[in-house]
């Protein structure tokens, strides 16, 4: 049989496109950007060239994008960054956050530089504005706002410009991750005032191992890593030149095609709820799928059986590629703090299947086959 990859929040295949733009940076265009000798200085330019190729995507200015290891490194730089440099003593957040960012706030919390606020959460995953709100006017020292744009676990979308506003009604920083959205859904940051966004070019058919992050140009903030003047002074480092030049191409054809391609995986993910919800008994889903939803992940709730504790394990031997996470644990699959911030149901077995351009409704149909079979 076939492998068939459904886990495309994790990670995605390289764009074809995306690698042959990358390949000259391999062996002939080799130089250290840092380099005034000529080597140097096209390598210089094609990092140039890309932060300007994604500065005018976002609708930001070049000077404002910074090129990283990814979205953990970008998300570390703007949370440490709000409370080092910013003056920020209270961090509010969701209980639903990647745990780069909950890991992070976490450790700021424990070792006593601020204090630590979560938003209510509605039945439905989606953040309480109005309990933001609330947290907001209440706290007595400058807070950082820092929410992400769209789950992906459960893929509900956060109004960001709504976030936005009441960070600027109430002075706070505001950091969104981005990570799920950027090349999914258009992204103005003349439009949505916020401080700190951030992205990963592996989300989006680009090679893993670099990310960017936007920092407006009104705030000033010190380096994360230091031991060098790349990017502006702001990250120490010789620049990973062929992951920036995939980046830039990767977000470039995903911008171009977004359209297209948005209607073809939401057929594709609409195609799977319809199909489990015909062919499982007693499926339902997690999340908000029928509001505001990213169209490329599907957070399944199967009812709990003697098989379906099995449920990924016995995927990955038919080669169906999803992944997990239940209220409860079971064997080496721990449980997701995504669904147990939202689910207490112990008979229920979660599997999150996401996808992208290159997923098929015909793997769909193999797919579901399997899952009667299994379940």
């Amino acid at each position: 049989m076939q492998r068939i990859y459904f886990d495309n929040a994790a990670t995605t295949p390289l764009d074809p496109e995306v690698f042959k733009a990358m390949l000259p940076f391999f062996n002939e265009k080799f130089g250290n950007p840092s380099s005034i000798y000529s080597y140097g200085r096209e390598t210089r330019m094609a990092i140039e060239n890309a932060r300007k190729t994604v500065a005018k995507i976002l609708n930001a200015h070049p000077s404002e994008i910074f090129f990283t290891s990814g979205g953990t490194e970008s998300t570390n730089t703007a949370i440490n960054a709000a409370v080092n440099d910013l003056g920020c003593k209270h961090i509010i957040s969701s209980p639903l956050e990647h745990h780069a960012t909950l890991h992070s706030i976490e450790y700021l919390a424990k070792t006593g530089k601020v204090k630590l606020s979560y938003v209510h959460i509605l039945a439905n995953g989606q953040i309480d504005y109005n309990d933001l709100e609330k947290l907001l006017k209440e706290s007595d020292e400058k807070c950082l706002v820092t929410l992400m744009h769209a789950n992906n676990e459960i893929g509900n979308i956060t109004d960001i410009e709504r976030v936005a506003y009441l960070c600027e009604k109430h002075d706070a920083i505001c950091n969104i991750d981005t990570v799920q959205t950027v090349g999914h859904f258009p992204i103005d940051l003349q439009k949505v005032h916020v401080h700190f966004i951030n992205a990963a070019a592996h989300k989006i058919h680009g090679p893993k191992g670099v990310g960017m992050l936007y920092i407006n140009k009104n705030i000033k903030i010190h380096p994360f890593i230091n031991g060098g003047s790349q990017e502006r002074n702001m990250r120490a480092g010789t620049e990973n030149i062929y992951g920036i030049v995939g980046f830039a191409k990767a977000l470039e054809i995903a911008v171009e095609n977004m359209e297209e391609e948005s209607l073809h995986i939401k057929e594709v993910k609409n195609y799977m709820k319809e199909s489990l919800v015909k062919n499982i008994p007693g499926v339902h889903f997690n999340g908000d799928p029928e509001g505001e939803s990213l169209y490329t992940v599907l957070s399944v709730a199967f009812p709990k059986t003697e098989k379906s504790d099995m449920l990924l394990f016995n995927l990955d031997i038919n080669n169906i590629c999803a992944s997990g996470g239940s209220a409860c644990t079971s064997g080496a699959e721990a449980a997701s703090h995504v669904i147990s911030a939202i689910s207490k149901n112990p008979d229920q077995t979660t599997v999150r299947f996401s996808f992208s351009k290159y997923n098929t409704k015909e793997e769909v149909d193999l797919v579901v086959e399997k899952l009667k079979k299994i379940i």
